[in-house]
């Protein structure tokens, strides 16, 4: 009975007066909100992107940059995501923190990161998720899941003994936004919805129908 299912959104509210004029600010807040009220995978965001036929397409990745320059991913240039950036660079960010009824949007064009900023992330990384980023030929067929575990064996043994490069085709994706969409839910779905875009001289906010 799914479309049964209803839920009154009371918890929150968003006025112009606390949103500001800084969408970078208050998207700052926003994901300390959630990391405070202990979200699982509170930086976990949906990354929308078109294929070369102009097909929608969309996954879920961790933020792991944001600041005044865009929000940053990191991924396999290889994949599927990957490919479909080279063809059109250009993405919408999503993300939604159920618990505090709020949901935010962002859309901008995408660019690759320096290899400097890639290689200070990746050895960052714990050692076996940087030894998965040579396992996996990501978005690819593959026989099946003893296939995987054998190629990591193998390439752990590779590595044995000594540090992970990060692999050439590895790298970070920063999405440079022209427009932030912030949305608090509210009672009888009259919604809080402002919408930044990008303009001359900073940001122009609007406040959108629910």
């Amino acid at each position: 009975m799914i479309d049964r299912i209803r839920k009154s959104y009371e918890i929150g509210e968003l006025t112009e007066a606390t949103a500001g004029d800084d969408p970078v600010a208050l998207l700052q807040r926003w994901l300390e909100d959630a990391l405070n009220a202990e979200i699982i995978e509170p930086n976990a965001m949906c990354v929308a992107t078109v294929d070369e036929h102009g097909n929608p397409d969309a996954r879920f990745v961790l933020l792991r940059g944001f600041d005044e320059r865009g929000l940053v991913f990191y991924t396999n240039s290889q994949s599927a995501k990957g490919k479909q950036l080279a063809h059109r660079s250009y993405a919408t960010l999503v993300f939604w923190w159920g618990a505090l009824e709020r949901q935010v949007r962002v859309r901008g064009r995408v660019e690759i990161v320096s290899d400097a900023e890639a290689d200070a992330y990746f050895a960052t990384r714990p050692r076996g998720h940087q030894l998965a980023a040579w396992v996996s030929p990501q978005s690819e067929p593959i026989p099946d899941r003893v296939w995987l575990e054998a190629r990591a064996a193998a390439v752990e043994r590779e590595y044995e003994g000594r540090d992970v490069p990060r692999p050439p085709y590895w790298t970070g994706y920063r999405v440079i936004p022209d427009s932030f969409e912030f949305w608090q839910g509210r009672r009888n779905r009259l919604h809080d919805r402002l919408l930044y875009t990008r303009a001359a001289n900073g940001w122009k906010r609007v406040r959108l129908a629910p």
